[in-house]
């Protein structure tokens, strides 16, 4: 009896597996943005390189999941000093840490119409914590190519200092330098085929 049931919660996860299709993250048409308050404005800036893959269930969402990688040496905010400067010990340590990373662990449909709260295991600067994204899916659609994509969004806020980013300045007026909360934003779009993508990468550079 005890051999059957294997076989058949074998089966089930098989049928699971092939229920699902792979997305590519599709980095010509995604970003992972971020903006911090510094004074009294806002500072923008994002990071360059990045993957991810999405296993999506279209018969039961709750049994996707999602990995996501971002390449910490890739930040980019415009500013040539300021990255550099983000780059090293005060911030990212990129040397020693070069990636962020997000891997799923339960997706579950929110009180709003196509959001879902993706909770997954988070580690930035060498810090592992749960956390929880509310996730917007933006559709399925095919390309011109006859390729199906998918988008995705997502907002959320850090404290850099869970995170061991601690790096501030003191300002004679009161208050500091930089604010603590750091709003990140991710906009994906996602091809089923990998090759599709690698067509696109192509198309753009002959532009």
């Amino acid at each position: 009896m005890k051999s059957i049931l294997t076989t058949v919660a074998a089966a089930m996860l098989a049928i699971s597996a092939l229920a699902a299709d792979t997305f590519v993250v599709d980095k010509q048409h995604s970003e992972a943005t971020f903006q911090v308050r510094h004074l009294v404005s806002r500072v923008s800036g994002k990071f360059d390189d990045f993957a991810g893959a999405i296993s999506i269930d279209q018969a039961n969402p709750p049994a996707s999941s999602v990995e996501f990688t971002i390449k910490t040496p890739s930040i980019n905010t415009g500013v040539a000093d300021r990255d550099k400067h983000l780059r090293s010990a005060d911030f990212f340590e990129v040397e020693k840490y070069p990636e962020i990373t997000f891997k799923s662990t339960s997706i579950k449909a929110s009180s709003r119409k196509d959001v879902y709260d993706v909770t997954g295991t988070f580690t930035l600067h060498g810090v592992t914590k749960t956390i929880t994204l509310p996730v917007e899916f933006l559709g399925f659609v095919k390309d011109p190519r006859g390729n199906q994509r998918a988008g995705f969004s997502a907002k959320t806020t850090l404290n850099r200092k869970d995170y061991g980013m601690v790096w501030n300045r003191a300002l004679d007026s009161g208050g500091t330098l930089l604010s603590d909360d750091v709003d990140i934003a991710v906009n994906i779009e996602a091809a089923k085929s990998a090759t599709a993508i690698k067509e696109e990468v192509k198309k753009e550079k002959t532009k």
